[in-house]
């Protein structure tokens, strides 16, 4: 597991994103503002197949790659209808 420590001295273990539950995400942008490494894409919302709502068509965020989030958890801190998952490495 990765770990490093804090200004402080403080242990911190990176979390990293995992998902995102676009039946939660407004599409406010949020978190795609806060994020450092471009890890989140403005996408339109993947209707599921048992969805019988054929408007549902607004735009929310995505996961455009995972791999270049660095932990920093800025995503999560600043949505407003807990979308994200985390985990350590």
């Amino acid at each position: 597991m990765i770990t490093g420590l804090t200004r402080g001295g403080a242990e911190w273990v990176p979390q990293f994103v995992t998902a995102l539950d676009q039946k939660k995400c407004i599409g406010c942008g949020r978190c795609y503002k806060v994020c450092p490494r471009q890890v989140l894409d403005l996408v339109e919302r993947e209707l599921d197949d048992d969805s019988d709502d054929e408007d549902d068509n607004m735009m929310v965020m995505a996961i455009a790659d995972a791999a270049d989030c660095i932990g920093c958890s800025s995503c999560g801190r600043v949505c407003p209808k807990g979308c994200y998952s985390y985990a350590p490495a």
